[in-house]
């Protein structure tokens, strides 16, 4: 009991500190201001004006890249490069056969494949809190999951082995899988999006 409390503290602490949907509006709304762009040496009046939108939508989406060699390395992170709660990288595409590895390098994560999203017939994964896994895709498509204690926090992953054979039916359950996350409830469609 002891060793829930932090993680149940930290995770309270950070869902009243990013809180959801308000979170989301409010950096929606930092990132659609409209300023005025003046050059230098001209005047700021309306025929010199321009307006800018900084608006996060308007990024072209990039497609992610067959990953080189057959041993991949996901890190399970607090904080990365996408955000909070996050591995790294969070979209990964391989070859059959390829093995990926999970390392823990933040304590109290691990990597569960997601229920019903997965290619039918694949074997799903669940890796113990805070250890390493090891994972060889036995089936060709898109394969979701989870850390278990950061989901409500959209702490997930999408692998695509081989042809994306499942894009559709992943895409489809996406929208109830969503539904569950308190915070980050665009990041399953932006990653999906860059396969």
């Amino acid at each position: 009991m002891k060793n829930i409390a932090p993680i149940f503290v930290v995770t309270l602490a950070l869902v009243l500190f990013f809180n959801g949907k308000k979170y989301d509006e409010m950096m929606a709304a930092r990132l659609s201001n409209s300023v005025s762009v003046c050059l230098e040496g001209q005047a700021c009046g309306a025929s010199a004006s321009a307006s800018v939108s900084t608006s996060a939508s308007a990024a072209p989406i990039k497609k992610v890249e067959l990953s080189e060699g057959s041993e991949h390395i996901v890190k399970m992170l607090n904080s990365g490069e996408g955000g909070q709660m996050i591995f790294e990288p969070a979209v990964l595409k391989v070859s059959l056969g390829d093995t990926i590895h999970f390392k823990a390098t933040d304590a109290a994560h691990n990597s569960v494949s997601m229920d019903g999203m997965i290619p039918s017939g694949a074997s799903n994964w669940a890796g113990n809190l805070s250890q390493d896994i090891s994972v060889v895709p036995d089936s060709e498509g898109v394969y979701v999951y989870q850390c278990d204690p950061h989901v409500m926090m959209a702490m997930i992953g999408v692998i695509q082995v081989g042809e994306a054979v499942n894009l559709e039916e992943i895409k489809a359950a996406a929208g109830n899988k969503k539904s569950s996350f308190i915070m980050n409830s665009e990041r399953l469609d932006t990653y999906l999006s860059q396969l």
